[in-house]
């Protein structure tokens, strides 16, 4: 599968010639800054309360979130890149040729001990999602959620309550597991693997003998038939874009954000300022064209600091925030208590491994440069 711009409807067999040269015009227009059409501003100010005002407006139906590393590290989950606590910074005890290795498909036939050992110094002593995968859980609950674009692989937003539907797992998920091989392909599920994970052993099959990986996305391979299908559709409708905890710095993912249509507004809540616009690369469809601070900044809004944190405020502008509270206060004490009973029982929890965000590639197919 390959990254296609279309805005051609495809029931009717694609789009005529000249609706082929009105979108090239609008491609053209938007990411260059061509033409004469001015973007109609649909936020009455470029901040959170803007965004939030128009959250509670009739305007807003639909919201696409996109996720990153960012949303699970209050939940003591490492992300990629942060200087000194980053993944990328603590990989010096497994030997690798350079860090990313341990995310390549290529290395990892070769060599899968190094990514089966992180992932068993990674597993959790507890499951708890955080602040922000409930923020997503509140806007499914008042019907504002059209779906959540995932980074991550450590199934956070499933335990918050996010359903398959309500996802998409961009890099993959540690939920099941397959056989490598061509010819078997055999599927394992989640206690199969982590028990594998704990005895130390490297998980080979049980039906030819080859190895056996989790369907998280590794650099040099293809996303999701999911990730295409959906994207297509899903960024025609949005009328809110809320992109939290990425760096944007990995593609495809990272192009999602220049496929909204010209008029949605797009709020980052992140650590820093990313997906600054790069006139060249929106033209090819790998950049975001994030505006935030220009003369012609019309509907990017960026709120800096920890993503627990921006949610927090977003749910307080929205008179959210007891709710949310609430929600967070209740679903943890209902993990405590399972955690609880099943030690009790005499068996360990068994939750999905909780690890960063899963890599993907540059190019979907390709190899990847950077993971997120």
């Amino acid at each position: 599968s390959v990254i296609q711009d279309s805005d051609s409807d495809s029931e009717n067999g694609g789009a005529s010639g000249e609706s082929e040269m009105d979108f090239l015009r609008n491609l053209l227009s938007r990411t260059l800054g061509l033409g004469s059409e001015k973007p109609e501003k649909v936020l009455d100010e470029l901040t959170l309360d803007g965004v939030s005002r128009f959250m509670l407006s009739e305007k807003c139906r639909n919201i696409v979130c996109m996720v990153g590393a960012g949303i699970s590290t209050s939940a003591g989950i490492p992300d990629f890149r942060s200087p000194g606590t980053g993944l990328y910074a603590n990989l010096q005890s497994y030997n690798l040729p350079y860090p990313e290795a341990i995310f390549e498909i290529s290395y990892f036939k070769q060599h899968p001990e190094p990514f089966f050992a992180l992932a068993r110094e990674l597993y959790p002593g507890q499951f708890k999602p955080t602040v922000c995968h409930y923020f997503i859980r509140l806007l499914k609950e008042k019907g504002l959620l059209l779906r959540c674009y995932t980074q991550n692989i450590d199934t956070l937003e499933r335990v918050a309550g996010l359903d398959q539907d309500d996802l998409v797992e961009a890099h993959g998920t540690f939920f099941t597991s397959h056989c490598l091989s061509p010819s078997c392909k055999k599927q394992y599920s989640l206690d199969w693997m982590k028990e594998k994970i704990f005895s130390s052993l490297t998980p080979k099959c049980d039906k030819c003998q080859s190895l056996v990986k989790p369907d998280i996305v590794f650099f040099g391979e293809s996303l999701p038939p999911r990730f295409f299908a959906l994207m297509q559709s899903d960024f025609q409708k949005v009328d809110l874009l809320i992109i939290l905890g990425t760096s944007l710095q990995v593609q495809p993912f990272a192009s999602l954000v220049s496929r909204v249509p010209t008029n949605t507004p797009r709020l980052l809540i992140n650590k820093e300022k990313t997906g600054q616009s790069d006139p060249f690369m929106s033209l090819m469809g790998l950049g975001s064209g994030m505006d935030f601070d220009s003369e012609k900044a019309y509907r990017d809004v960026a709120w800096l600091g920890d993503c627990a944190g921006g949610c927090t405020a977003l749910a307080e502008l929205l008179g959210w925030k007891k709710e949310l509270e609430e929600l967070v206060r209740k679903e943890h004490a209902a993990i405590d208590a399972g955690s609880g009973q099943a030690s009790e029982a005499g068996a360990s929890p068994s939750p999905p491994p909780v690890k960063p965000a899963g890599p993907l590639p540059e190019k979907e197919g390709g190899a990847g440069s950077k993971a997120e």
